[in-house]
């Protein structure tokens, strides 16, 4: 009975399927032309641009930043900067992304006496 039931399911599931298939609109049909036109345009005149826009902004908010940005004083707190083994690149003392400008080593800022 079971077998029976799943046998016809199954074969309803796929002729309409089928038949969804043949009678759907193909790529070729006159009205989807308009379609890729349109996704065609509104790539090169919405976002390539809004992409631009996003770019120089970012990149002028950066330089606004950067131009009144300095550096904190190093106060050596004795919680941070705690190293019970060295990192095992380079010296052991510096972090594997280490900036010489923003980030301090135990002793202090490096290039500051």
């Amino acid at each position: 009975m079971a077998s029976n039931l799943l046998r016809v399911v199954r074969r309803q599931f796929s002729t309409t399927l089928l038949r969804r298939a043949e009678t759907s609109a193909s790529a070729t049909a006159p009205d989807s032309h308009g379609s890729t036109k349109t996704w065609k345009m509104l790539t090169f005149l919405v976002a390539i641009p809004g992409v631009a826009f996003c770019m120089v902004n970012a990149y002028k908010g950066e330089m606004e930043h950067k131009a009144h940005h300095h550096r904190d004083e190093f106060v050596a707190y004795p919680h941070l900067r705690i190293r019970n083994k060295p990192f095992f690149w380079g010296d052991g003392n510096h972090s594997l992304f280490h900036n010489p400008e923003s980030n301090a080593l135990p002793e202090g800022y490096e290039g500051e006496e």
